[in-house]
């Protein structure tokens, strides 16, 4: 058995766009304009519809009153006791727009027709007329035109009937709705003139924007934007602006840590290549003395390791990501005791390590605080004489490293952790100049902080404060 033809698709079919792609098409200008010409319509609609509503029920209840006083005031004539003795002339009719009956002894006596008296004396007037209440109130349509009907009690068996035409009031307010109507048309369209030009003037600083970020992208010119005002886009501004200089400082960082790096690994790297080269030319000469081809290979090993070191140093220090996203609880005391372990054996004889230190537990990486650690200790060890002592304190997450050496120059203080920065003493030493630059990023990425200053009796003193609690 068929249902009928099925509706089926193929690659011509189309479907209506959702609401997000149609937003996505419309330009904010655009919408804010449709938003404001919405609520300004929306609002005069609403206090339209009040507003006719409101004077519908004052018109009605102000005609209902004023008839109903002119019944009562016609109904106390005595002229209308005799009422179906007098002849009521026709051209009362085309007087005034007041249609009246007269209910006597059960006879209807009116200046209308059979007819069209019976379409506004029914029920209601005849039961005023009996008595069973004093006035009615009711409306009837008479040859298709609305009338208010209002009865009041004439005499015993009588009651005065009048119908007066609506339309007036009808007229006034079909006026009313016409003038609402164009009050609200031209209402939309000035709220969306107005939206629109709002919006363009409101939005200038946005597309200033919007032009500055298509212009870095195309160009890299990270040239800071003008701030004009205190309002909510110029702090937007502002803030774009305070994010280029952070890309151009980075950018800053960046370059001189590249050429910085390329300075370091351009000395070990022409030293191996020297080095290589002489062994080289002395293998095809018939080679060197035993001693010194174990000279030179020893050479060549320290030259790697010093190159791998820095290798290593550049790698930690490119890193921008934070401490890992699965952090774990970490005892610096024992951090602190196995890089003590570590950097003893490889430290002078002579070198003794006076360490005192109490449980402190921090949030962080335990890899990357052991070689922080680690580097405030060689930098001790590197620079205390060779029987030296080198005391290891840590007291409520507050890590000091002492050595009895020369101690740190003044102008030299405020740059020991700075990348690759060596002092005239240093530079006759090894080492990259990035030991010290490890512990300031250590501490920062922990939320700690790293100082240097010098002991009162000599001797340079390191240290790394970390938050945390004791264990």
């Amino acid at each position: 058995m068929s249902d009928g033809p099925r509706p089926t698709t193929n690659a011509n079919s189309w479907h209506l766009p959702s609401r997000t792609q149609l937003s996505s098409r419309v330009s904010l200008a655009k919408r804010i304009s449709i938003l404001t010409a919405l609520a300004v319509g929306l609002t005069l609609t609403v206090a339209s519809v009040a507003v006719y509503l409101t004077l519908r029920s004052e018109l009605q209840t102000s005609l209902d009153e004023s008839l109903r006083e002119r019944a009562q005031t016609t109904a106390q004539l005595n002229a209308l006791a005799d009422a179906e003795n007098i002849p009521i002339p026709s051209w009362t009719l085309a007087a005034t727009d007041v249609r009246f009956a007269v209910i006597s002894g059960g006879e209807i006596h009116s200046n209308d027709p059979e007819e069209a008296v019976l379409e506004y004396v029914g029920e209601s007037e005849v039961a005023v007329a009996r008595g069973a209440s004093t006035s009615s109130m009711r409306t009837v349509s008479i040859g298709g035109t609305r009338y208010r009907v209002a009865a009041v009690t004439l005499g015993p068996g009588q009651a005065l009937v009048l119908a007066q035409s609506m339309e007036p009031t009808y007229d006034s307010l079909r006026r009313l709705a016409v003038i609402a109507w164009a009050v609200g048309i031209a209402g939309i369209i000035l709220a969306g003139v107005a939206g629109w030009a709002v919006a363009t003037n409101g939005l200038r600083p946005v597309r200033r924007l919007t032009a500055a970020a298509e212009r870095v992208a195309r160009t890299d010119d990270l040239t800071p934007i003008e701030v004009g005002g205190d309002d909510e886009l110029a702090r937007l501004t502002a803030a774009f602006n305070t994010m280029l200089s952070s890309v151009q400082a980075a950018r800053r960082i960046q370059a001189q840590l590249v050429a910085d790096a390329g300075h370091e690994l351009r000395t070990p790297l022409t030293s191996l290549r020297t080095n290589l080269e002489l062994l080289t030319q002395a293998d095809a000469s018939g080679g060197l003395p035993p001693e010194a081809r174990t000279d030179l290979l020893a050479d060549v090993r320290a030259q790697i390791d010093e190159l791998s070191a820095l290798v290593g140093d550049l790698v930690e220090l490119a890193r921008d990501e934070p401490v890992s996203r699965n952090p774990q609880p970490v005892d610096l005391s024992e951090v602190v005791e196995a890089a003590v372990s570590r950097v003893r054996r490889r430290a002078p004889v002579g070198t003794r390590f006076n360490v005192q230190i109490e449980p402190w537990l921090v949030i962080g990486e335990p890899g990357m605080l052991e070689r922080a650690v680690t580097n405030l200790l060689d930098n001790a060890v590197k620079w205390g004489p060779p029987d030296g002592q080198i005391d290891v304190e840590l007291h409520a997450g507050r890590l000091t490293v002492r050595d009895r050496g020369p101690g740190i120059d003044a102008q030299d203080l405020p740059h020991v952790f700075d990348r690759f920065y060596r002092s005239v003493e240093a530079r006759t030493l090894p080492g990259s100049g990035l030991g010290l630059a490890i512990v300031r990023r250590t501490a920062e990425r922990h939320g700690g902080t790293a100082s240097a200053d010098n002991a009162t009796d000599g001797g340079a003193v390191l240290t790394l404060t970390l938050p945390g609690r004791p264990a």
